[in-house]
């Protein structure tokens, strides 16, 4: 299972980690973990170039983990770009099930 974790600060998104791996199919073939991944390098690749933010960003390969941290305040871009993100996600839960991907809260 892929577990996303969102960091919040007064409401709003700074941040994001997620660990795991879906479990749907077999490594290599696994359309779940495939999508999940496409949106989240998608989304640090656009605020990286699109916007003036900072963050810090760290991945593991192996473990399936990738943290993301705003560092900077949030722009509107940023915002509507960790938005859209928010959105798949939930659309791949939508289509595959809870057992594959969940979602937490922290308060950071």
């Amino acid at each position: 299972m892929i577990t996303v974790s969102l960091y919040m600060k007064n409401g709003q998104m700074t941040g994001f980690g997620l660990c795991g791996h879906a479990g749907f199919a077999e490594s290599g073939s696994d359309i779940v973990c495939a999508a999940v991944s496409v949106l989240v390098i998608n989304t640090i690749n656009a605020i990286e170039a699109f916007t003036e933010d900072t963050f810090r960003y760290s991945e593991d390969e192996g473990k399936g983990s990738i943290e993301f941290r705003l560092l900077s305040e949030i722009s509107e871009g940023t915002r509507l770009l960790l938005q859209t993100l928010m959105l798949g996600l939930s659309g791949i839960q939508e289509e595959y099930g809870k057992k594959y991907i969940r979602f937490q809260t922290e308060e950071v």
